[in-house]
């Protein structure tokens, strides 16, 4: 009988931002990172190893994925096969519960619960870190989404080295996230492309990675003190030095809308009236608020004169991984 395994992982947002790999095949980035995980967003993702199969099987949001766009989860499932002795092809039903390639680390919490379920139907037995590890593989920030609350991810040097661990978790403090959703369609650049490109031209990536070091030191600390506006201020100015590495790639991209600029100057001016708030932007243009619970009503009136209420998601800290069997 096949065992079908089901697990959620919900997805994270990086406060430190990792933006640059220094081995795409192993998925070893330039810089740790620190992120929350997020109640709101998440995947859910089941997998069956099954003798009768003649290749694997994907479906995302209930669509049957054709092979090219199935190789990606198909690599990894083959990196499973290979670490389990699991010779047999898989089924795969996943569904997103976030806007997909939008800068919403979809791909956190999609490769998050493929590692969990895959690796369990295929008979392993992994530890937290162990799965983080796997993960990874995936997509880099996936090695966040295994862990609830704050997490760091360790940059590492090797496999072994590059993991996250839990900085916080649970979150016992009044932190959260508005995420202000603009454009659920893929981006422009992949993350994976943009990355790449940053780290082969731009001159000020030396001083990004020095910087981003840095920020993880202070980041440790403002979470350790419970400290909003530390925590809010260093996020904000790690965010746009990312971004500024993307103006200063050859050729230059971003990943900003109108509607970005919209939401940043909004939070921009909340700030300067006295309401404790920050913004942080990862792949996307899709912008994301932190700022505590009491805050959240003078907040999404203020955003309301630009966006509609739909487009507002209040996310506090969520959970790690979940796992069950069938």
């Amino acid at each position: 009988m096949n065992t079908t395994v089901t697990a959620k992982a919900h997805t994270n947002i990086a406060l430190v931002k990792y933006w640059g790999k220094k081995d795409p095949q192993l998925m070893l980035p330039q810089n740790g990172s620190i992120s929350l995980t997020l109640d709101h967003f998440y995947t859910e993702t089941s997998v069956t190893f099954d003798d009768q199969l003649a290749h694997d099987q994907i479906y995302f949001n209930d669509q049957l994925l054709q092979p090219a766009k199935a190789q990606r989860i198909s690599q990894f499932l083959d990196l499973i096969r290979q670490r389990s002795g699991q010779t047999h092809f898989a089924r795969v039903t996943t569904g997103n519960h976030v806007p997909t390639s939008a800068g919403l680390a979809s791909s956190a919490s999609g490769f998050a619960a493929l590692a969990a379920a895959g690796s369990r139907a295929a008979g392993m037995h992994l530890d937290l870190t162990d799965l983080s590890r796997l993960a990874r593989r995936g997509s880099g920030s996936a090695t966040r989404s295994i862990f609830g609350g704050f997490v760091e991810w360790h940059a590492g040097h090797d496999d072994q080295s590059s993991y996250a661990e839990v900085l916080q978790d649970p979150v016992d403090w009044d932190v959260q996230m508005i995420a202000v959703v603009l454009k659920a369609t893929k981006k422009p650049i992949s993350s994976t492309d943009g990355m790449a490109r940053v780290v082969a031209t731009s001159p000020y990536y030396p001083a990004w990675v020095q910087t981003a070091n840095h920020d993880l030191d202070r980041m440790r600390h403002a979470i350790a003190a419970k400290d909003l506006h530390a925590l809010g201020m260093i996020a904000e100015t790690n965010a746009m030095r990312m971004h500024a590495l993307n103006l200063s790639a050859d050729p230059a991209f971003n990943y900003f809308t109108a509607d970005t600029l919209t939401a940043i100057q909004a939070v921009t001016d909340l700030r300067a009236n006295g309401v404790n708030c920050y913004y942080t932007l990862d792949a996307g243009p899709n912008v994301k608020i932190i700022c505590a619970g009491h805050d959240t009503a003078v907040i999404k009136a203020a955003l309301a004169k630009h966006f509609a209420p739909e487009q507002l998601i209040v996310a506090k800290p969520g959970p790690g991984i979940t796992i069950t069997e069938a």
